[in-house]
């Protein structure tokens, strides 16, 4: 079994869903799909959501409406072209049955098969942003409505991979991804996942499975995320419950750079690393993979592999145990809507140490993510993501602490650095911060005019 990753950006046109479809079309062993939603659908379903919790119902449903119309000119793109198959009218019905998905497809031809299905989904967005209320759980809103955006977009491409001659089995992966309910970061229970997964691709006559990306739900039934950008920690998890001898994300890029070729006009390919090396990249804000994706794949020594979307022909890189040569260039990660915090005691009757504990536990339990810290007796500084809930955290810590802040912050963390780029980098204007180690340097900088507070 072999797992394949594409990414909103791959199926975000029509061309590239037909691009999704040659690279599949070229293996013959079994694979399982994982998807995103299309293109910044997840964007757009925050944005309704935010709409929601404001409570500008008709704002949102004008924004899903936009949503459903980008889906469909997908489908008639898709679809005007899809060439009718007379001699395949196998019965395309979805594993786990859900209302989404209810509809069983017993003709095909070149109209859009799923569209009964594809119509139910749209009214369930519509009921699901009406039901949405200012006062609801945020987190269980959220991974109500924007899982959405992926079971759409494997309905799609699920279809268009059958009109094309290609049998596959669409899969719901928040009946087959077991997590626990900590809505928006949920944890996978791998065993009673596992046992799901096996049961809907064992013995199975077709041999290519589609899935989501991104989501999973609850044993009682409520779709949960994990994480955003979570679809290459699915496809991860898929491989190693399902055994697989590689895992395959798909990317507009070449493979894994040594920087961000938006940012750097020197990034180059680097073409083999370690799971540690894969690791430390994305902890500091690599957007090429999810910090999650490499523990299950290191469990069981599953290569994973990063190949360009536009041009299969090409290698990538690939992430694995052992390398047979070390990456030589210094590698750039720039992460970018940081916020410097600083917080001091309101009195020096106690040193900072003595109350780290309560410090961090109130950026845990806001799910503020902490990118760098530095302290000393009587201060402390973190370079934090500038999250949903951080004016929380920082509320509540003042009632203790005094605290500042300055936003429009980057983090630039350069791995493997040398005596140039040292130079070059942690001397410039700008600098709020320089930690350095003797593979490591951390530059916190002003992105852009900062304001403290």
């Amino acid at each position: 079994m072999k797992i394949y990753k594409f990414g909103g950006a791959s199926v975000r046109t029509a061309e590239g869903v037909r691009n999704l479809c040659r690279i599949v079309s070229e293996e013959k062993e079994p694979i399982f799909i994982v998807i995103s939603a299309m293109g910044k659908t997840t964007n757009a379903l925050e944005e309704v959501l935010d709409h929601c919790i404001h409570g500008r119902s008709s704002d949102a449903l004008n924004r899903a409406s936009e949503i459903i119309a980008y889906h469909e000119q997908i489908i008639n793109d898709l679809f005007g072209q899809a060439k009718k198959n007379e001699n395949l009218n196998r019965t395309n019905a979805p594993i786990f049955h859900t209302d989404e998905q209810s509809h069983p497809h017993t003709e095909r031809n070149a109209t859009f098969l799923a569209r009964p299905a594809l119509e139910t989904l749209y009214s369930r967005l519509s009921a699901c942003i009406t039901s949405i209320k200012p006062d609801d759980d945020f987190d269980r809103a959220y991974d109500m409505l924007v899982s959405f955006g992926e079971l759409i977009s494997t309905t799609i491409v699920s279809n268009f991979l059958e009109a094309q001659g290609i049998d596959n089995r669409w899969i719901d992966m928040r009946a087959c991804l077991i997590t626990d309910d900590r809505f928006r970061e949920a944890t996978v229970d791998l065993d009673a996942s596992g046992i799901r997964l096996k049961t809907v691709t064992a013995g199975h006559p077709v041999h290519v499975f589609i899935g989501q990306g991104f989501i999973g739900g609850t044993l009682s039934g409520e779709p949960t995320t994990l994480g955003r950008e979570g679809s290459d920690y699915t496809a991860a998890i898929v491989g190693n419950l399902l055994d697989a001898e590689r895992v395959t994300i798909w990317k507009d890029v070449d493979g894994i750079l040594n920087a961000d070729p938006r940012r750097f006009d020197d990034a180059v390919l680097i073409p083999e690393l370690t799971y540690l090396d894969a690791i430390e990249l994305a902890y500091s804000g690599a957007q090429i993979i999810h910090p999650k994706t490499i523990k299950p794949l290191q469990n069981k020594n599953i290569p994973l592999y990063v190949r360009p979307f536009g041009d299969s022909s090409k290698p990538g890189s690939v992430i694995r145990n052992t390398i047979s040569k070390a990456i030589n260039v210094p590698v750039r990660i720039l992460k970018s809507n940081q916020i410097l915090i600083t917080i001091r005691p309101k009195d020096f009757s106690f040193v900072l140490e003595e109350r780290l504990a309560d410090i961090f536990y109130v950026f845990h339990y806001h799910r503020v993510k902490i990118n760098l810290i530095q302290s000393s007796a009587v201060s402390l500084s973190l370079s934090v993501d500038n999250s949903r809930l951080l004016g929380k955290a920082v509320e509540i810590l003042r009632n203790d602490f005094r605290v500042a802040y300055n936003d429009h912050m980057e983090l630039l963390t350069i791995r493997g650095y040398d005596a140039n780029s040292y130079a070059r980098y942690a001397k410039a204007d700008g600098i709020f911060l320089v930690q350095r180690t003797r593979r490591t340097l951390r530059i916190l900088r002003r992105s852009s005019p900062d304001e403290s507070r």
